[in-house]
């Protein structure tokens, strides 16, 4: 059979899609899982860690082998763990199952990522990473809905097994259509030390680390405040990511128009002005209005802003002068990312119990750290940087 490469422009934005599959359409599954198998939580934290440490193996085999071949075993594994998820009869094998759907998710994401610096130049990297986050919005804004419809009338089994059918296709797609893209560098050497010796990509991956770090904590706990705190049922509580991702694809739009006209820092300190905003509303919400939630979503309306910017500037910068280790620059970037959301949002779930004595602090602190922390490194960070003009 003849293979018809099919546009990386139709690919990237799938390929990056393969998160919010894994996490958005699971998390109004999470309060029915609990009650099936007595654990929901800790599945999508594991889920959460083995997808960062995966990162670290994938990048060095995408840089030896080749993205295509690390990215088809990576979807055939991510389609065989979302079936054994779905067949699971306790919370061990489900987390076992989602350990291994988060290890193979690593290598799509780092072959997606690590494809974009092979194909685009690094000042063009920030626009073709918003344009796939676009489109990895628009997955994000109907998984939760589609999530929350399927759980409620099929089962929490029948969203896992949806995801195990969306890599499926995808593979096909994959095997079809995607030519490899690693290019012949002369300069080969390298590794860790060189990584990290990078300010660029020291400063750049912190600030797709932090941002990520304070969205992974709402899509932990947003479904114990809205649906356990605040009464709302899994359905409705669906609309509630997905807006947040309607938001996003905005932002990511406004990304790329906006680094058309500035520079790549100046749109990167409007964006943590939104990030500080939406965490600063909803700390403010918490304190004057408890049991309230349109504090909660407005404030989250204002960080998913400031985070469909800072998502696309910061893993492209993070891989901008180092195209000869562009696999294993994603990889760590990518680790550190899932390392920070781990232990930030295993923190805030420690205070959240069954009596949400708490109330939504769990969820909305963790925010405030990250929204501080962006605003630090926007604006007193990058602006160091010699590739900053």
């Amino acid at each position: 059979m003849i293979r018809r490469p099919l546009s990386f422009a139709l690919l990237l934005p799938l390929l990056l899609s393969a998160q919010p599959v894994a996490t958005d359409s699971y998390l109004p599954a999470l309060p029915a899982i609990a009650q099936a198998l007595g654990s929901a939580s800790t599945s999508l934290t594991v889920f959460a860690l083995a997808f960062g440490i995966g990162q670290l193996p994938m990048g060095s085999l995408a840089d030896r082998f080749g993205r295509r071949h690390v990215l088809l075993v990576g979807l055939a594994c991510y389609a065989v763990a979302a079936l054994a998820g779905a067949l699971a009869v306790s919370a061990a094998m489900l987390t076992a199952a989602r350990a291994l759907q988060g290890f193979s998710m690593a290598a799509i994401l780092v072959c997606a990522r690590a494809a974009v610096r092979d194909l685009h130049p690094a000042r063009d990297g920030p626009h073709v990473m918003a344009r796939g986050l676009t489109g990895l919005g628009f997955v994000a804004l109907v998984a939760p809905i589609l999530g929350a419809f399927v759980a409620q009338h099929a089962g929490w089994r029948w969203v896992l097994a949806c995801m195990s059918l969306y890599a499926l296709v995808l593979w096909v797609m994959c095997w079809r259509g995607f030519a490899e893209t690693k290019q012949a560098h002369p300069q080969q050497a390298g590794g860790v030390r060189e990584i990290f010796a990078s300010a660029e990509f020291r400063r750049w991956a912190l600030l797709a680390a932090t941002t990520y770090a304070g969205i992974f904590c709402f899509l932990l706990l947003s479904p114990m405040v809205y649906i356990g705190y605040l009464g709302l049922s899994p359905a409705l509580y669906g609309w509630i990511p997905a807006g947040g991702s309607l938001v996003y694809i905005v932002s990511t739009t406004i990304c790329r128009r906006l680094l058309r006209r500035q520079s790549l820092v100046r749109t990167v300190q409007q964006g943590a002005t939104l990030s500080l905003c939406g965490a600063g509303i909803q700390g403010l919400g918490c304190w004057l209005l408890p049991g309230e939630a349109w504090p909660l979503l407005l404030g989250h309306g204002f960080y998913c802003m400031g985070h469909g910017i800072h998502q696309p500037c910061g893993q492209a910068g993070a891989v901008s002068d180092l195209p000869h280790l562009a696999g294993r620059a994603v990889s760590w970037s990518g680790f550190i990312m899932m390392l920070a959301a781990f232990c930030l949002g295993q923190t805030a779930a420690a205070f959240d119990d069954a009596s949400h004595s708490l109330g939504a602090w769990p969820m909305v602190v963790p925010m405030m750290i990250a929204g501080t922390a962006l605003t630090y490194i926007a604006f007193f960070r990058l602006p160091k940087l010699r590739t900053a003009a």
